[in-house]
């Protein structure tokens, strides 16, 4: 036997209409949170934005010490690729 505080009760049908349309707008915004969260190009936007924010928490010295690495990485593998062709 159902109980009847539970039961639904029979609602109009702008009442119905108005409840879809809520349900079709929170669907929505689920679904676009979702392709949001797979895109790859929105993964590597907030990648670089957060490297970015870390980059500019880091001391002033330690960034130009950092820089300078990599302008010696670099330096180092355009010399290793332009001795090898060479050969």
């Amino acid at each position: 036997m159902a109980d009847p505080d539970t039961e639904a009760k029979p609602a109009d049908q702008q009442t119905l209409v108005a409840d879809i349309d809520r349900t079709r707008a929170d669907l929505a915004r689920t679904i676009d949170a979702i392709s949001d969260r797979v895109s790859p190009r929105k993964n590597v936007q907030r990648a670089t934005d957060r490297l970015r924010e870390r980059i500019s928490q880091v001391d002033p010295v330690m960034a130009g010490a950092a820089a300078a690495g990599v302008v010696i990485v670099v330096g180092v593998t355009a010399l290793f690729l332009v001795r090898r062709r060479r050969r």
